[in-house]
């Protein structure tokens, strides 16, 4: 399991969807970690990791999922398993529209039964960035597609009554991405969106691991040892970890012990950036919110702020009660579907949005 929007385990849909049941919309939470798919009145039918396995010459896509990911690291110069989704937003336009393609054939019973579908994105996307997910559902058999920002995902998925006038601040903190967003009124008021996440987390023991131990691992070895032994907060008892990898001298393969006070000295610049990122949304909210925020708290959300003592340390450092949702993995996906009831209504939200947009652009 990723520290990103992860998969629930036994997630995989055993039957494929359809017409049949009179079923044609789809959310899909499109992560740079997983991808889960949620069609409307099952809930969510498909887990993967966003993954594609491709033959390097002919184009030609080999897996998709959890197949692809047991084959990164692994593949003969001829394939190449890579994720088309960079920081929550895409990367490799081709690889993403086959990777859509594959999850929304996995639902769906006809190949002309084109759903309409809704598509997480990050806070802090760019216009052009929304196009591409949209062209690229829209390639990949989807006949209308809408995006939901992922913090009102999330809170529409832990059940927080956000059309109320009620401030709330949600953290979601995903693969790729990190997203801060104060909420009231069904819409994001203040938010902050950090190309920082769990694999950041992956990358700084990676960093370490060579300069203290002279040891180079690979991505999956540094999940595995954040899932072990990874903390943000001082642990009640601390614990060690066998790690094992390449030796930067001899070139040879080498085991270390590695303590868990070490791992949490390599994730402190990741959760610093996170952290600052709180604090500051915190000091730019107005009065009112914040008041409300003091009074109900701030919620985490995604597969990161699963890592032990995240919300101890979010706590300390704003003196604010902090809880992580506890479908943290699952929110998203299921906020998007819920959204589904209320497609036309996001529609026209979305074309007001980019309206008012344009005309900011064209005043300044």
């Amino acid at each position: 399991m990723r520290f990103g929007r992860d998969r629930p385990r036994g997630a995989t849909s055993r039957r494929r969807l359809g017409s049949t049941l009179g079923v044609n919309d789809i959310a899909i939470d499109l992560g740079t970690a997983n991808t889960l798919v949620y069609v409307g009145g099952e809930g969510i039918v498909v887990a993967e990791p966003s993954v594609v396995a491709m033959d390097t010459e002919s184009g030609e896509v080999h897996a998709v999922g959890a197949e692809a990911e047991r084959m990164i690291g692994r593949t003969p110069a001829t394939i190449s398993a890579v994720r088309p989704l960079r920081h929550g937003v895409i990367a490799d336009f081709e690889v993403t529209e086959q990777m859509l393609r594959y999850f929304i054939a996995r639902v769906l019973d006809r190949r002309w039964a084109h759903p309409r579908l809704i598509v997480c994105a990050p806070s802090g996307v760019t216009e052009v960035e929304q196009r591409a997910v949209e062209h690229a559902a829209l390639a990949a058999g989807a006949r209308r597609v809408q995006l939901i920002e992922e913090p009102i995902a999330a809170a529409i998925g832990a059940g927080v009554p956000i059309e109320e006038p009620v401030g709330r601040m949600i953290v979601d903190i995903g693969g790729g991405t990190s997203e801060v967003a104060v909420i009231s009124l069904g819409g994001i008021v203040l938010s902050r969106s950090l190309r920082v996440g769990g694999y950041e987390m992956d990358e700084a023991l990676g960093h370490y691991m060579r300069g203290a131990h002279q040891l180079v691992i690979g991505s999956r070895t540094a999940e595995a040892i954040k899932l072990a032994i990874g903390s943000a907060h001082p642990l009640a008892e601390e614990m060690t970890f066998a790690v094992r990898g390449r030796h930067i001298i001899s070139g040879l393969p080498s085991e270390v012990q590695l303590h868990s006070e070490e791992v949490r000295e390599a994730l402190r610049a990741p959760l610093r950036e996170i952290l600052l990122a709180i604090t500051e949304t915190l000091e730019q909210t107005p009065p009112e919110l914040a008041s409300d925020i003091a009074r109900h708290g701030i919620l985490l959300a995604g597969g990161g702020t699963l890592l032990r003592g995240l919300a101890k340390l979010v706590e300390e450092e704003t003196a604010i009660a902090t809880n992580v949702i506890e479908t943290a993995l699952t929110c998203v996906a299921v906020g998007s579907g819920l959204a589904l009831e209320h497609y036309d209504r996001l529609a026209g939200s979305a074309t007001a949005k980019r309206a008012r947009a344009s005309r900011s652009t064209t005043t300044t």
